[in-house]
């Protein structure tokens, strides 16, 4: 996200010996409120000095309220004391970098200022030039360099932090985070973050001035955690902006369309459809309304729409959406979007078993990719999948090896979107049965991922395929280090309760047991339960088998009175299918008795039913 924009300073002016806080009145939150864009309208001036006569401040009581004593309009000036008359070369320079409107002119005055002014002097300028850097995608070390002068001369030890401090703070974090350095960016934006709700709390100043700074930083905040891998944080911030626009926007205004659906986004990114749902139906309501149903955010909502049925197992609502969204880009002539939902459009109607309608669309869709497209790339993958499930395998590799070729050549200009279609590659070929193929493959993905922190997520979700791999095809030694890795990467990007982690538990759990550690099998097994029981449910057939799981690890360590306990609740579980579990119900049975035996000390010739371990759910 670009930084503040240059409006939230209005009427600044320099002081003699430090910076004097600004009267800002922030009137409105602009159009632009992506996570890539301005929060702030960049519409108004900035002023750093009183064009006609200095200000005067109440000394008494300035510090105790700094937003609100600072008057730049009087009618008679006091006259000044011969000590302090204002150097007129200061107000030139003043008046130039005003005016000023090209970055070379700003950066050209700024510097002829650090020869006349004092440093402390410096602060509202170097705010300015920092935020008009940012906004233009400048350098981030130089949008620093400035960032950290305004916050020196802004952040004075033993005074209150006023709303200045904050902005500081917020630009010092943007920077880092074009920097890559999301740690250090994520310190200062949580300082800015405390500052202002301190601020609002304490009618320290206005809360219309708080508030569009406070949602600069929370869409921030979000981008840093997002970046870090900490993706359940990032939502609950993107919440909290979404709860200051709805503050200061009307309830159907477009800016509250876009942020209902950045925040869908965000939900799909965490594979949470349903929480996604209602914020994606309402951007469609908004945007429909205000902007009918032709319009290109209409199309958005809509292709955003068919993700979530999709992932909702809804396919044919899904389908219906994409045949909306497909009209409006047809009408806009928006090519590229086009072709996107006509590969989406052939996956569904894959998803729904309809593979011949989906190759008829995708060879279609291929004839109008460039040769080395990574558009076309991602029709192979799709074609590929269609003629798997028609058992086509000779024809499906054919088609992967041709994707493969196109995204070899990408992987430098697109790594985080071949790392995607790699991992997509590699599911085809697991699918039949090439596990060899497809554990190299993600191991290509990862190596990518690994120079990218921002794709931590990513990064966890490939290792627990490979680890569930390397543990299916009997490599149990080698599956262990990349499930115990991806069981960190998910617990830091997801949440230590997503349900993805609880399989990557459960499958760690599998391989301790087979390497002969049945105390730190049932540890792994006892946690994937309790995420399981949370997230999916106890009575989910993956809950059921960890739990089953638990009992046999207990087994395994000889407490059979513990393994007799959880499998008691394994039968509870599937008493609760009723008669579409009854192979299930019959098999749990016999191993409860099996169990209950061995606990009073009898012998058995029965072994206990092998553990299931679990691949992570497919996205």
């Amino acid at each position: 996200m670009k930084s503040l924009s240059l409006s939230l300073i209005r009427r600044l002016h320099f002081h003699k010996l430090k910076p004097i806080p600004p009267l800002t009145r922030l009137n409105s939150i602009s159009d632009a409120v992506s996570s890539s864009s301005s929060l702030l309208s960049s519409t108004r001036e900035i002023s750093t000095f009183s064009r006609t006569h200095p200000p005067i401040v109440n000394n008494t009581h300035f510090w105790e309220n700094p937003c609100r004593n600072l008057n730049t309009h009087v009618e008679e000036p006091p006259e000044t004391p011969s000590g302090e008359v204002i150097d007129q070369e200061k107000l030139d320079l003043e008046e130039a970098f005003e005016s000023a409107t090209s970055t070379d002119e700003m950066v050209r005055l700024f510097k002829q200022m650090e020869l006349s002014f004092e440093g402390n002097e410096l602060g509202l300028s170097a705010l300015k030039l920092g935020l008009h850097l940012d906004r233009e995608g400048d350098d981030p070390e130089k949008v620093l360099s400035y960032a950290d002068k305004a916050l020196r001369s802004f952040d004075v030890v033993g005074e209150k932090p006023t709303l200045l401090v904050a902005m500081a703070l917020q630009l010092m974090g943007s920077a880092n985070y074009g920097l890559k350095r999301f740690s250090d960016g994520l310190g200062y934006l949580n300082r800015a973050n405390r500052i202002l709700v301190k601020l609002e709390e304490d009618g320290d100043c206005v809360v219309e001035d708080v508030r569009p700074v406070l949602h600069a930083v929370q869409l921030e905040l979000a981008n840093v955690k997002n970046a870090m891998g900490r993706r359940e944080e990032a939502i609950e911030n993107l919440k909290k902006s979404l709860e200051i626009k709805e503050m200061t926007f009307e309830e159907g205004s477009k800016e509250m369309g876009v942020g209902n659906r950045s925040l869908a986004d965000a939900y799909v990114a965490v594979l949470n459809f349903n929480e996604a749902l209602p914020y994606a139906l309402k951007a469609l309501e908004i945007h429909k309304k205000e902007l009918g149903n032709n319009s290109a955010e209409v199309a958005q909502d809509r292709r955003l729409l068919g993700v979530i049925y999709s992932g909702l197992e809804q396919h044919d609502k899904a389908l219906e959406q994409n045949r909306l969204s497909q009209r409006v880009l047809k009408n806009w002539g928006m090519k590229v979007e086009l072709i996107r939902a006509e590969v989406d459009a052939a996956n569904m109607k894959v998803a729904l078993g309809k593979y011949d309608e989906a190759i008829d669309v995708l060879k279609s869709v291929v004839q109008q990719t460039d040769k080395d497209s990574e558009m076309r790339a991602m029709v192979f993958i799709s074609m590929s999948k269609a003629l798997v499930n028609q058992q086509k395998f000779a024809d499906s590799k054919k088609c992967l090896e041709l994707a493969c070729e196109i995204l070899e050549k990408k992987e430098t200009s697109s790594p985080v979107e071949v790392a995607e279609a790699y991992s997509e590659v590699a599911m085809q070929y697991e699918s039949m049965n090439e596990f060899e193929i497809a554990i190299s493959l993600l191991q290509k993905t990862l190596s990518i991922l690994e120079r990218l922190p921002q794709e931590q997520h990513s990064e966890g979700s490939v290792s627990a395929r490979i680890g569930w791999l390397l543990l299916f095809s009997g490599r149990v030694s080698q599956a262990v280090p990349y499930l115990e890795s991806a069981a960190e990467r998910l617990k830091e990007s997801f949440g230590a309760k997503h349900f993805g982690v609880g399989y990557v538990y459960n499958n760690l759990g599998a391989a301790y047991l087979e390497l002969g550690r049945p105390q730190s099998a049932a540890q792994m097994f006892a946690v994937a339960k309790d995420i399981m029981d949370v997230s999916l449910g106890p009575n989910h057939v993956d809950s059921i088998d960890a739990c089953q799981n638990l009992s046999k690890a207990y087994a395994g360590m000889g407490n059979y009175s513990l393994a007799v306990e959880f499998q008691q609740q394994v039968i509870k579980a599937w008493d609760n299918h009723g008669d579409s579990a009854k192979d299930e119900m019959k098999e749990a049975k016999r191993l409860f008795e099996e169990l209950r035996l061995k606990a009073r000390g009898g012998v058995s010739t029965d072994k206990l039913l092998p553990t299931k371990a679990l691949p992570l759910p497919k996205k």
